[in-house]
């Protein structure tokens, strides 16, 4: 599969991100980073927005990214049913543009926290989690300072309602507050997804753990992209 990565001013992750698709892809497939002036996406098949600062996080994370020329063409490939998936600052980034519900707010204790950790699979329905199970286990490190989840009551209720959580941490290791313990939502149609935790630093056995590579490896390309 052959995956964009977004690299935006202040991204500290795309390599890693670019290497995870590497390896899911056997090390043979053709991804690469996209800049975040480009438009053209064509002949990509998924899309990953990494972690880090993107612009600094001036404002507030995301916030600026999300006007970024890449993001217009993201949000156009996600509305063609593309898998996109936002990990830690990318999860930032997709809230504040409008692809998937809620807000990252600053932790409860206002640190930066990173460590490694588990999470719960939910059951939203997703082709990034077609390679797990709900209730499934998975261990990955966690690193970030503005993490909390937090959406209205109603919007809650309806991310809730509609199984739209794709990950919550499990059971005493919320680091940040997040509401319902979540660490990543999908919209409604399930091809965007985004989470806190880092899936892309889980998946060579000498760092601890290799299932962060089921998000990688679970979708299939966008209908239309070449291969």
């Amino acid at each position: 599969m052959k995956w964009g990565v977004l690299q935006f001013p202040g991204s500290c992750d795309e390599r890693d991100a670019l290497n995870a698709c590497q390896i899911a892809g056997g090390g043979v497939n053709e991804s690469r980073l996209v800049w975040h002036e480009e438009t053209d996406l064509s002949g990509l098949e998924g899309i990953v927005v990494p972690g880090g600062f993107s612009y600094g996080d001036y404002l507030r994370a995301g916030a600026i990214a999300r006007f970024s020329p890449a993001m217009t063409a993201v949000a156009e490939f996600a509305a063609a049913g593309g898998p996109v998936l936002g990990i830690c600052n990318g999860f930032q980034v997709l809230c504040e543009s409008g692809l998937l519900p809620g807000a990252l707010l600053t932790n409860e204790r206002t640190r930066f926290i990173c460590r490694q950790g588990e999470l719960v699979v939910g059951e939203a329905d997703s082709p990034f989690l077609a390679g797990l199970e709900a209730g499934q286990r998975i261990s990955i490190p966690f690193k970030h300072q503005s993490g909390r989840f937090f959406a209205p009551p109603d919007l809650l209720e309806e991310i809730e309602a509609k199984n739209q959580v794709a990950f919550r941490y499990a059971p005493g290791q919320n680091p940040n507050g997040s509401l319902n313990d979540i660490a990543g939502v999908t919209n409604e149609a399930g091809n965007v997804l985004g989470l806190m935790p880092h899936p892309e630093h889980a998946v060579e056995a000498f760092g601890g753990s290799t299932d962060g590579l089921a998000l990688f490896r679970g979708p299939a390309p966008a209908a239309g992209a070449a291969a």
